[in-house]
């Protein structure tokens, strides 16, 4: 599927970020990253962080494409992960796995 497809049942919405919104979320993604390598965290904080800075890059990646997750779907954070291969070129097989985080870290939200 597109993301264009995606955009027309819903799931995205055009978007126009500006260079200060892109800048701020990858400050903000790379401050996670480096706060979830602090040892003295917590594995659950750790995780968290980590899974926030995938986030925030993924919607970086959608956002230079044109696009960003309609928030009001439910879902948003699995769409924004299953765009990488279209936004990105990530491998499949790696938004597999990055999907597994995504479920793990919504089991840690819940519990």
């Amino acid at each position: 599927m597109t993301l264009e497809n995606l955009s027309s049942i819903g799931r995205l919405k055009p978007h126009s970020p500006a260079r200060a919104e892109i800048q701020r979320l990858l400050a903000a993604a790379e401050a996670s990253v480096n706060d979830a390598r602090r040892e003295q965290l917590s594995a659950s904080s750790r995780f968290d962080l980590a899974y926030k800075s995938l986030m925030q890059s993924a919607l970086v990646a959608l956002m230079a494409n044109g696009y960003r997750p309609s928030t009001s779907e439910p879902g948003h954070h699995q769409t924004t992960l299953q765009t990488l291969p279209k936004s990105l070129g990530l491998d499949p097989e790696r938004v597999r796995l990055f999907d597994v985080f995504r479920v793990h870290a919504m089991w840690l939200i819940t519990r």
